[in-house]
Formats: C-alpha cells, structure tokens, sequence
C-alpha cells in the first residue's frame, strides 16, 4: 500500500519540457528516477524500462534552474526537497561543476515490513543485502515506523544524506516516532553512531548503507555493548559480502587456518582452508531480490560456514501475496537452484521442510557432495546412487572428477550411509578401526597408490561397476555405459590428464595406447586447451600421445 508519493514537489523544480509528460504519465506510480545531463535528452526510468521526455536536450540553464529549488549538497554530492524522501544527485567534471543530476524518486510503502515482522520481534540484529534501486531504504524507513509505533522501541535512524526521514529540520512522518540524527560529512557517520548509543540511549539503530571499514567497525562496537542494529549493505547475496574485503567484518571476518595432517585427512581437504574469523555482527540476514520476495538467513554465522565448505544453504523464500497483500507466503529454497532442478527431474524429495531446513545440504546433485543427516536418505535416493565415504584423499578432486565422468555417486562423510569406501592404499592398511567398520557393515573397499586423477577416475568407474545393480538406473545411456566398461574412454582419459597437468604443474603426462584416428581426436582436443602433445612409442598399436606443459 502506498502511504507517500510527493511527486508534484519533485515536479515543481524540473523545467516544463520536463515535468509536463511525468504528470499524466500512465506508468508515473512506477517511476524510479529522471536523469537530466547536459546535451542530453531528459530520461526517465521506470520498473519496466526507460523511456524519453522529450526531443529537446538539457542545457545550462536547465541545470540552475533545479539547483535553485533544491538544498544544499551535503559531502556525498546529495541534496534533498524539503519534506520529501526525493533525493538529487550531482554529477561532476574534473573542475566540480555540476554536469549532470539524478532525481531519484522516495516513496514510503507501508506493508512491506509484515514479511519480517517476526523477526524484529526477537531483537536480533538483522542486515538487509540488496543492489542499488532493489528498496533497501524504503523497507528500513517502514522497519523504523514499526519498531518505533507499533512494538514501543526507543529508535534512533542514523540518517547520512537525509534519504530515510527526508530533508530539512522535521523527518518526513513515514518513520513514525523514531528519532534521527542527521550526518553533516559522510566520513564522520561512524562517530555519529558511536554518539547515539553513548547520549541518546537506544533500544535499535538503524543504518543505512554500511559501506566503509570504519562504519563496519562501528557497527560491531555497537552490537558489543547490547544495542540491537538494522543496517544495509550493497550485495545481492551474503557471498558477496565474503569477497568483499572492506565489509567482511560485518559477518565475521574471514581468515586462512592451516590444518594438521590428521585433521585434513578426517576432512577429506586441503591443510589450508577458510575459516569465519569471529561472530558475524548481524544475527540475520536478508536478501531483497525484488520488493515482494525476500530471502532469509535465520543464522548468519551458520549460513557463512557453509558457504565456506562450498556447501549450499536451506533458506526461506518469503513473498507478499499476489491476491491478499497481508498473506506471507513462506518456502524452503536451495542457494543453488540445481536443487530444485534435480527435485524435480529424479524424484529425490525431502518433504519434510525441517528436515530440509537443518540438513547441511552441500551442492545436492547427482556428482556433488551431501553431508547428510539421519532422516535425509531415503529409499529413493539409496536406489539410484552409490554412496562412497573418502578416506585421505581430497573430495574436492573427487567432486571434480564425478561431474566430469558424470557418475552416480554421492560423497558422504557418515561412514555408516556409504555403499564404499576409496582409501589411499597406505592409510587403510594403518587403520585397524576402517578395516573393522568395513568388514562388519559388508562395505567393499577400494584403495589407490596416490592422489593421481586417472586412478581415481580408474577407482570410481570400478567402485560403480561392482558395487551399482545397473538394472536399477533409469537413464538408459548411463546404464550401457556401465556395462560396457568399468575404465575411461580416450576422451575422458585427454579432460583428466589436461586437469593434472594445470593443476598438479606436471611437465608431461603419457597417455594409454590407442589408434591412430584416436590419436588424432586426441590432439585436436589437447590443442584447443593450448598444450603442446606428440605421438611417441613403437608400432602403430603400441604409440601413445604424450601431453607436455
């Protein structure tokens, strides 16, 4: 529902030529921004596209006419219409005149805070991700009425450039009792906020646009000392907060741990893994994709370390409903949408959304990895994959090479579920308590010289050769590949070989003998990967192509 639009302020500062096709504009409720640059034409930009005003460019005196209407540009070259949530923004050459202004459009929508109502009852700290024009400013204004109106919080809104409560002296009435405290310089916000918890005594924070290291630093000082924060980020997804080194405090901080050799052997990875440094700042994340569908981490420290591990997350899917505005629709999604993709096309159904929910699904496809708990294996998923527990060797070349030869098998880290066990040759004869797991569950165990991909590759083809009934697999194209042959095919044998060498920086690798029109197939293939190979060996049957860094 709207509750504010103030369009004809913004109107009356704009020149005619200008304003005129906005105010019977058919699309205006949809209007985002209007882009005025000199010796351009005037273009306004709504949800669905942009479209032109007019056929006249904008010229000089355009330009002074708005700056004479509006305020004054505060240290982030942002000015504001008195009583309004509009904002303008100047565009600057080299010598800092004004060659260009976006007139951004403020709204207050009221409703949109019902999708997380909940969640700010239980004074938590909670971060809203989302790209620029998705509504983060427009939901955390509408977050700040609620807290402040309806739940009887004392709520101070950290306001830098006067787009939350609007510009001048009084705050626009859309963000209800919630005190605000303006920001004169856009680098001095984090003392403002370190100011209002230690003069004004807030219950809640809110800020807008966290985008420095010091206001992260902040951020978290405050959350020490008790204050709840509602905050927003740039991002579409926590996973770019982790590449984001400036704000990386803000769910923890990120850091490189060294493993020691039993250790990495247990985790089946590298000795040189990373790791959340701390406690994330916020205990609940948000990601506004749209303004009626948002995406929810209910712990935000736990979402991290799975993303960490490369694993996927069950998260909440929360819409608006499109017949009845007060009805929250509510479902579990995958942060990898080949979850839902192989849901749908094999059949492996977890319907249990609790279930769903607190399994630690780690890339939930036929040829990735699945840490699985008690309740998430069901019949379905036992009949048409193999299930093999690694023992020293790095699930992450394993991962790799069950996609690349797509094989029915599931990597699983619970020695009980597995159909398998694959084993470098000289752990498994140290290990008395393996060999005993192996021999009393009736687990084949198969075991390899060293980490090198074609034995592996050679390992998992067997492991599905005697341990898979083929009869049991639908697709008809796996099913002969099986029976056909437990080892590579010269294609196959070129992907892995052409990964070992990039990977491993191994000079050259001789390939098994073949034919000579495989030869050449073989080739071709290793020229397209810009390594250099050559035909080497004795007789025709007996020559192999040789692959050199």
């Amino acid at each position: 529902m709207l509750l504010a639009d103030n369009l004809p302020q913004l109107l009356e500062i704009l020149p005619e030529f200008v304003s005129t096709p906005l105010k019977n504009h058919p699309f205006k409720e949809e209007l985002i921004e209007i882009v005025l640059d000199i010796g351009r034409r005037p273009e306004a930009r709504f949800a669905n596209g942009a479209q032109y005003l007019s056929y006249r460019t904008v010229v000089w005196k355009d330009l002074e006419y708005i700056l004479k209407r509006l305020g004054k540009f505060s240290g982030d070259n942002r000015a504001g219409i008195e009583k309004t949530l509009h904002r303008v923004s100047a565009l600057r050459n080299r010598k800092g005149g004004i060659i260009g202004l976006t007139c951004r459009i403020g709204r207050a929508i009221f409703g949109t805070v019902s999708i997380v109502c909940d969640l700010l009852e239980k004074k938590k700290s909670i971060l809203l991700l989302g790209r620029p024009g998705v509504g983060k400013t427009t939901a955390i204004r509408e977050i700040a009425r609620f807290l402040s109106d309806e739940l009887k919080k004392r709520v101070i809104i950290i306001d830098t450039s006067n787009e939350i409560g609007g510009d001048g002296d009084l705050p626009h009435p859309s963000i209800g009792k919630a005190r605000r405290m303006q920001v004169g310089n856009p680098q001095s916000q984090h003392q403002i906020m370190i100011e209002a918890v230690e003069n004004h005594m807030p219950e809640i924070i809110i800020i807008d646009e966290i985008g420095t290291e010091l206001e992260a630093a902040a951020a978290r000082t405050i959350a020490e000392r008790g204050v709840q924060l509602v905050g927003t980020a740039h991002g579409r997804t926590l996973d770019n907060l982790i590449k984001n080194p400036v704000l990386a405090d803000l769910i923890g901080g990120i850091q490189y741990v060294t493993l020691g050799d039993e250790e990495a052997k247990r985790r089946g990875s590298s000795k040189s893994i990373i790791e959340r440094q701390a406690a994330p700042t916020f205990d609940i994340g948000v990601e506004i994709h749209n303004p009626k569908s948002w995406v929810i981490h209910e712990n935000i420290g736990v979402s991290i370390d799975l993303l960490l591990k490369g694993q996927a997350l069950a998260l909440q899917k929360r819409e608006i409903g499109k017949v009845n505005k007060n009805f929250i629709q509510c479902k579990i999604i995958s942060s990898q949408p080949e979850l839902e993709q192989l849901e749908a096309s094999t059949g492996l159904l977890v319907t249990d959304k609790k279930q769903k929910n607190n399994a630690l699904i780690s890339r939930f496809t036929q040829y990735e990895y699945i840490k699985f708990k008690r309740a998430t294996r069901t019949k379905t998923v036992a009949n048409r994959f193999i299930f093999l527990y690694a023992y020293g060797i790095n699930s992450q070349d394993l991962l790799s090479l069950i996609k690349i030869l797509n094989l029915p098998i599931i990597l699983t880290r619970e020695i009980q579920y597995a159909d398998a066990i694959l084993a470098l040759g000289n752990l498994i004869k140290n290990n008395k308590k393996l060999r005993q797991i192996s021999t009393v569950r009736n687990i084949s165990v198969s075991s390899v010289l060293n980490n090198n991909l074609l034995q592996l590759a050679k390992a998992l083809k067997q492991i599905v050769y005697k341990n898979k009934d083929v009869t049991k697999l639908k697709n008809r194209t796996i099913r002969l590949q099986y029976l056909g042959s437990a080892f590579l095919n010269p294609t196959e044998e070129v992907k892995l070989v052409i990964n070992e060498i990039t990977l491993l920086h191994k000079r050259k690798v001789n390939l098994l003998p073949q034919s000579y029109i495989v030869r050449k197939l073989q080739h071709e293939q290793i020229m397209l990967s810009s390594l250099r190979s050559k035909s080497v060996g004795g007789a025709d049957l007996n020559k192999r192509v040789r692959i050199y860094y």
